[in-house]
């Protein structure tokens, strides 16, 4: 029987959504109908936490009820801390994935599958993967974590558990768009991996265990540290045209650019240049995006190729301008997507079809079976 291969599932529809649409050659994204930029200069996170969800964009009531239960519900059973301190030495992303696993034997809704119970365990989780980063963040400094505080808001309450202090309105505001930016992209790698481990009707928590695991490669949440290392690397906006001549003659990919579905500019990227620029002025640091300007410039030649910025190109510097260390950026892209993969989760429950697609076998066939004693 001849085969067509879709190396990497690429073109290949898996299933239909309600959650967002994109439109990779006109560079449109909609969180369940949606424009980004709407959502991006009007609404908030938690907002569209409740917006993918549960569908609709909440009633003023609704929203407080949603930011009350996510309030309630952030502190971390003292044994998932202790779990924290076991593995502190591990990558913020390896102890964001044990946390998780080990929250679901605290969870009361563990072992129900009902649509009302995973919604219950989503606005959880929800809550808590702030906390497990900060924790983490903190006792593998040497510090105790810090109690979140029920007057904060969801992105305000993060900064302040990591540092300690509470943060800027601008610091506040900056990491609540990134969040948002983030927050569902359709059927990505780590999306698709929770989609596949909830189509055998595991749990959630072990379905977002499977998302955090691929999340955690280079080639899918690992380029806004990669563009932060590019741009000290850098230094100055004076050095890019020869960083990015040797790497291009190198053939070496430069990170924050292209997408495996944009081929024009992702539409999130004008929101984080713009909050890398209006950050950098505010805290007197404007060589980060000067310099992220020039490399984009100097990579406007392969718009004819479909290569342009990502989303992550300008988060890096972003992140660095918050005194986020560098390897935090890939739990915090986790903290933004959770929303995303608990709705695809949801999506995949309630029209549900185990996920089992097929091999093309290219190795010999018809072998003899040679007894141990005469190979």
């Amino acid at each position: 029987m001849e085969t067509t291969l879709a190396r990497g599932l690429r073109n290949v529809v898996l299933d239909t959504t309600q959650s967002s649409f994109i439109d990779g050659e006109a560079g449109v994204l909609l969180y369940r109908g949606y424009s980004i930029h709407d959502l991006a200069q009007r609404s908030n996170f938690e907002e569209v936490c409740y917006l993918l969800l549960y569908g609709a964009l909440p009633t003023r009531a609704e929203l407080e009820q949603l930011r009350g239960r996510l309030r309630s519900q952030r502190p971390l059973p003292a044994a998932v801390i202790e779990v924290i301190r076991l593995v502190k030495v591990a990558h913020p992303m390896d102890a964001l994935r044990t946390a998780v696993s080990a929250l679901a034997a605290f969870d009361p809704d563990v072992d129900d599958n009902s649509r009302e119970a995973n919604l219950r365990k989503a606005e959880r989780l929800i809550a808590q993967l702030p906390a497990i980063v900060a924790a983490h963040h903190r006792i593998r400094n040497g510090l105790d974590p810090i109690a979140p505080r029920e007057d904060l808001g969801r992105a305000a309450n993060f900064l302040y558990m990591l540092e300690g202090r509470e943060p800027s309105a601008e610091a506040v505001e900056a990491m609540d768009l990134d969040f948002l930016l983030h927050a569902e992209h359709g059927a990505n790698a780590s999306a698709f991996a929770a989609r596949v481990t909830a189509s055998t009707l595991s749990d959630m928590h072990s379905a977002i265990v499977s998302a955090i695991g691929t999340l955690k490669g280079p080639l899918h949440g690992g380029a806004a540290e990669a563009v932060r290392q590019m741009t000290a690397e850098i230094g100055d906006p004076s050095r890019a045209d020869a960083y990015i001549k040797r790497k291009l003659d190198s053939h070496e990919k430069v990170m924050g650019f292209g997408h495996p579905v944009y081929k024009a500019e992702d539409p999130r990227a004008r929101h984080m240049r713009e909050k890398s620029r209006s950050l950098g002025q505010k805290l007197g640091h404007p060589e980060w995006y000067a310099i992220l300007q020039q490399v984009e410039k100097d990579m406007m030649p392969y718009q004819a190729r479909g290569i342009y910025v990502n989303v992550d190109f300008y988060a890096g510097s972003v992140y660095a301008l918050l005194g986020i260390p560098d390897d935090l950026a890939i739990p915090i892209f986790a903290i933004g997507r959770l929303p995303g993969w608990c709705t695809e989760i949801l999506e995949q429950y309630e029209n549900n079809m185990l996920i089992r697609p097929l091999l093309q076998y290219v190795g010999p066939k018809d072998l003899r079976y040679v007894p141990l004693d005469e190979r």
